[in-house]
């Protein structure tokens, strides 16, 4: 009995030897990958925190600059934390807070400079969304307003659609488009939610063009 499973013991470490300088490299490598790719992202994660963490410090001290009204040094800092932190979202929003702290202050040029790098450059498609709408808003006032509808028809997370449609009904109302900007401004008014305060306001501007949204949405739904 003893021989009997000596024997099948020697048999099984046979097959085992077999399978191993068959499969034993193929093995290995992978296991050593699995290894490498594991020690990876945790490399990458403790670089990514580490790098929010940083940038959040840099973000501060834009902040502080806005709050201060120094619109030198929050430019200086916005391009710091840009230039050290370019694909964080802090460093986005470091742009939007210096841009508009720059538009307060005159500095118009510097303001659009800031809000292109965010609307280019940056990754978080809602605060790019922001960058565009707000470059909309001064390219309309300085009356550049093919430049300003080409900020609102790029590609935009849906949520910030109705946002883009008002921003594009006051531009196009401002060239005398009045048909145009009523298209707009309606586009604008479905894509609200009904009890907010903006979709009022998107209201009055439709009421000043003639048109009362809620009389034809009624005409809409009865038809």
């Amino acid at each position: 009995m003893a021989i009997h499973l000596d024997l099948e013991e020697q048999e099984q470490l046979d097959q085992l030897k077999h399978f191993w300088e068959r499969w034993g490299t193929l093995i290995t490598g992978v296991i050593v990958l699995v290894a490498l790719g594991f020690a990876g992202w945790n490399l990458y994660n403790y670089w990514d925190r580490r790098q929010a963490a940083q940038s959040a410090v840099l973000y501060d001290e834009v902040e502080r600059a806005v709050q201060a009204g120094d619109a030198s040094h929050a430019e200086r800092a916005f391009q710091d934390v840009r230039e050290k932190f370019g694909r964080t979202v802090y460093a986005q929003q470091a742009g939007l807070a210096a841009a508009k702290l720059l538009l307060d202050k005159g500095n118009t040029d510097g303001a659009k400079a800031a809000l292109a790098w965010v609307a280019d450059k940056g990754r978080d498609d809602g605060l790019q969304a922001v960058a565009r709408l707000r470059t909309a808003a001064i390219l309309l006032d300085a009356k550049a307003y093919d430049e300003a509808l080409k900020q609102v028809d790029a590609s935009m997370p849906a949520a910030f659609a109705p946002l883009a449609a008002d921003r594009k009904g006051d531009i196009l109302a401002a060239q005398g488009k009045s048909a145009d900007a009523v298209a707009a401004y309606t586009s604008a008014w479905k894509g609200l939610d009904s009890q907010s305060e903006y979709r009022r306001l998107v209201e009055i501007k439709l009421n000043a063009l003639g048109v009362d949204p809620r009389t034809s949405a009624g005409a809409e739904a009865k038809s």
